[in-house]
C-alpha cells in the first residue's frame, strides 16, 4: 500500500491523499479476491483501471471500459465489495438468497441475515413454479411470485380492481426488482407459460396502470425539461457498456421490459394528450398537452446525438411504440446516420413474412403464386390497437414486396401485382390525393371496393393479414369466401390484445371447417375441432428482436440493411419442423426461443459481414455458437 501512497496524487494532483489510498486499497482487494479466477490478466486490468481513474477520472469513457465488463471478475469483485451484508441482499443483480453458500455467508457478512439452510437455484426455481400453479385466488398468485424466500421481506400491494393477470404481471416485476437472475431463470425455463404475463397482452394492461403500480424507477426518463443536457442525463445511468438502448415516446405505447444491464430503456416525455392521465392524480409524466413539431423533433435529434457522443456509432437504438406520423420519418431520418430499428415496422414485418414463407410447405408455391390482401383501419383503429395499424400493413407489404424482388428480377410484376392494402376501403388510384405518402405506392388502378367482404370476393387473396386493431373484423363470412377461394386459406389476426383479434383461432377453424392455416398476434389455446387437435401459431415479435438485435451486436454492425430483415425471417422459418407442421404451426415453439434468437442472429450477423458493415473482425468460425456464447446466463455465479 505504500507503493501506491505516492504514486497515485502525482497522477492526478486534485485527487486527495484519501480518496487516493481508498482506490489503490479497493484495487488491491479486488486482485487478492480474485487472483485465483483470472491471475496476472486480472492484476493488470485492476492496475489500469486504477491508473485510469487517476488519470482520467470516474466518469471517463475509457475508466468505464474497463471495468464495467459484464463477465469482468474485477468488476465483480469490486461490486462485491461495496455489497455487503443487508444491502447485498437487497441488490437484485447480485442477491442469490438462500441460494448463498456458506462461504459466501461468511465472506460476505451474510451470518445470521439468513436461515441457516443453502438451496439450489433450481429447487428455488421449482419453489415458485409449483406455488404459482397450485393457488388460484389472485392474492396468493401475487405472493407466490413475490416470495423469493424468507430472507426478504415481502413487501404486498392489493389492487381491487386489476385482473388476476396483471397481479401475476406486478408478481414477475416485483420478482425482477428483488432476485434479477432467479427472474430470468424462471422466464426461460417456463417461457410458453410466463411470456404472456410479461408481455403481450398483460403488458398493455401494465402500461395503462403505469402510474398506479409505479414504485421503482427502471430506465432513464428524458423530458422537455431536460432539453439542452440530455447528455448529462444519459451519463446519470451507471452502466456505461451499453450495446442497445429501446426508447419510446409513450404516444402508441404497449411496452417492453427491461432486458438486462447492457440494454437501456429510455422514455421521451413530451407530454400527453390523453385528458384521463392528466386528470388522474398517480400519473407520473408532465401534465401538459404534447409537444409536436420542431420542439418534438429538436429533442429527439439531441436525444440521438448525445447517444452517439456517450455510447458510440455502434450502440444499437430500437424506436418503441412511436406513433405512425412520427415513426416513418425517424426510421428515414436516422436510419443512415444510426444503428436504429423499429420493431413496429421492422419487426412485425419480419416475424409475418417467416410465417408466410413457412406456410408455403402447407398451402403450396412460392411466394409470386399468391395473392395478398393487408387489412388496416383508420384513426379510430390506430388508436385502440396495440402495434400500429399503418406501420404494420404498409412495412409487411414492403418487405414481403422485397423478398419477392429477389427471387425476381422484377418487382413490379412479381411484387406490386399481388399485394392489396385495405384501410378504410381498398387503397386505389382515385384515393391518391387523400392517403399518406407511405400509403401512395399501394395504390392499385382498380374499381374502389368500400366492404372487406366485397374484396376478399373480387381480388381473391390467399392470404389475409390483419392489422386494423378492431376485433372481429375477420367475419364468418370473410373466413368462408376465403375458404371458398382456397384449399388452405392463411389467415394472420395480428391485432393485440385478444378482445382487438380479426377473429379467434376457433372462429378461424371452424367457419373454415378446420381448413384454414391460423396465427395470431395474441396467444390462443388449442382448438379441438370434429375430433382433431389444431394449435394456432403467434406471429409475435418476440421472435425476432432478441436474436435480430443479438446479431447486430455480436457483428459490431453500424447500419440496419433490409436485407438483415429478410435473413431474419429466412432463419425463423428454417426452424419450424415436421413436427410443427403436422400441428398446423407455422412458427416454432417459444420453448426454444433461445435457440431460435441464436440462429437468427448468426444469419443477420453473417449477412453484416457479407454487405461489408460488420466492425468486429475477425469473423467468428461458427456464428450460431458465438451468439451462444455471448447470451446472458441466469445461472448463480460463485461470489469469492
Amino acid at each position: 500500500m505504500k507503493r501506491w501512497r505516492w504514486v497515485l496524487p502525482l497522477l492526478l494532483p486534485s485527487l486527495s491523499l484519501e480518496l487516493a489510498v481508498e482506490v489503490a486499497r479497493i484495487t488491491a482487494f479486488a486482485v487478492l479476491k480474485c487472483r485465483r479466477i483470472a491471475s496476472t490478466p486480472l492484476y493488470k486490468t485492476a492496475v489500469v483501471a486504477t491508473v485510469t481513474f487517476c488519470c482520467h477520472g470516474p466518469n471517463s469513457m475509457s475508466f468505464h471500459s474497463i471495468i464495467h465488463r459484464p463477465s469482468s471478475p474485477f468488476n465483480l469483485a469490486l461490486q462485491i465489495r461495496f455489497l455487503r451484508g443487508y444491502s447485498l441482499l437487497r441488490d437484485p443483480q447480485y442477491n442469490k438468497g438462500l441460494a448463498f453458500t456458506e462461504k459466501e455467508r461468511d465472506a460476505h457478512y451474510l451470518c445470521g441475515l439468513l436461515p441457516p439452510t443453502v438451496i439450489t437455484q433450481q429447487l428455488q426455481e421449482k419453489k415458485l413454479m409449483k406455488s404459482i400453479r397450485e393457488y388460484q385466488v389472485p392474492l396468493q398468485k401475487y405472493m407466490a411470485m413475490m416470495d423469493l424466500q424468507a430472507c426478504i421481506q415481502l413487501i404486498i400491494l392489493i389492487f381491487k380492481q386489476h385482473h388476476i393477470c396483471l397481479e401475476l404481471f406486478e408478481g414477475m416485476k416485483n420478482l425482477l426488482e428483488r432476485n434479477e437472475r432467479l427472474f430470468y431463470k424462471l422466464l426461460i425455463d417456463n417461457v410458453e407459460e410466463l411470456l404472456p404475463v410479461v408481455y403481450t397482452p398483460t403488458v398493455g394492461e401494465a402500461c395503462q396502470k403505469y402510474g398506479s403500480i409505479f414504485r421503482r424507477p427502471q430506465g432513464l426518463y428524458i423530458s422537455l425539461k431536460e432539453k439542452g443536457k440530455i447528455l448529462e442525463v444519459l451519463k446519470n445511468w451507471p452502466e456505461r457498456s451499453i450495446q442497445v438502448i429501446v426508447v419510446t415516446d409513450g404516444e402508441r405505447i404497449l411496452g417492453l421490459g427491461d432486458l438486462g444491464c447492457q440494454c437501456l430503456p429510455v422514455t421521451i416525455d413530451v407530454g400527453t394528450n390523453n385528458e384521463k392521465l392528466l386528470n388522474d392524480e398517480f400519473y407520473i409524466g408532465l401534465r401538459q398537452k404534447r409537444a409536436t413539431g420542431k420542439e418534438y423533433y429538436d429533442l429527439l435529434h439531441e436525444f440521438m446525438c448525445a447517444v452517439k457522443q456517450n455510447y458510440g456509432e455502434k450502440v444499437l437504438v430500437q424506436f418503441e411504440d412511436f406513433a405512425n406520423h412520427n415513426a416513418f420519418e425517424l426510421l428515414a431520418k436516422y436510419g443512415t446516420t444510426h444503428l436504429v430499428f423499429n420493431d413496429d415496422i421492422q419487426g412485425t414485418a419480419s416475424v409475418v413474412l417467416a410465417g408466410v414463407v413457412a406456410a408455403l410447405k402447407l398451402i403450396g408455391g412460392i411466394l409470386a403464386d399468391h395473392t395478398f390482401l393487408f387489412l388496416g383501419a383508420g384513426e379510430l383503429g390506430c388508436v385502440i390497437s396495440s402495434l400500429s395499424c399503418y406501420q404494420a400493413g404498409t412495412g409487411i407489404a414492403e418487405l414481403i414486396a422485397l423478398e419477392m424482388s429477389k427471387q425476381f428480377c422484377c418487382f413490379h410484376l412479381f411484387g406490386f401485382k399481388y399485394l392489396f392494402i385495405f384501410m378504410q376501403g381498398l387503397i386505389v388510384s382515385s384515393r391518391k390525393n387523400s392517403l399518406q405518402h407511405f400509403k401512395k405506392p399501394w395504390a392499385h388502378d382498380h374499381e374502389p371496393l368500400n366492404n372487406l367482404l366485397d374484396a376478399v370476393k373480387v381480388i381473391k387473396p390467399t392470404v389475409l393479414i390483419g392489422s386494423s386493431g378492431v376485433g372481429r373484423t375477420f367475419t364468418k363470412e370473410v373466413v368462408q369466401a376465403m375458404t371458398a377461394n382456397n384449399e388452405k386459406p392463411l389467415i394472420m389476426a395480428l391485432s393485440n390484445p385478444t378482445s382487438q383479434s380479426e377473429c379467434t383461432a376457433e372462429e378461424a377453424y371452424q367457419w373454415s371447417e378446420g381448413r384454414a392455416i391460423f396465427a395470431s398476434g395474441s396467444p390462443f389455446d388449442p382448438v379441438e375441432y370434429k375430433g382433431k387437435v389444431y394449435v394456432p401459431g403467434q406471429a409475435n415479435n418476440a421472435y425476432i428482436f432478441p436474436g435480430f438485435g443479438l446479431g447486430l451486436v455480436i457483428s459490431g454492425t453500424i447500419r440496419v440493411h433490409d436485407d438483415m430483415l429478410l435473413a431474419a425471417s429466412e432463419a425463423l422459418a428454417k426452424q419450424v419442423t415436421d413436427e410443427n407442421y403436422n400441428k398446423g404451426l407455422i412458427y416454432p415453439p417459444f420453448t426454444d426461443i433461445r435457440k431460435i434468437s441464436a440462429n437468427i442472429a448468426a444469419n443477420v450477423a453473417a449477412k453484416a459481414y457479407e454487405l461489408g458493415l460488420a466492425t468486429r473482425l475477425p469473423r467468428p468460425a461458427d456464428l450460431v455458437k458465438y451468439a451462444e456464447s455471448c447470451m446472458y446466463s441466469p445461472v448463480y455465479r460463485n461470489y469469492r
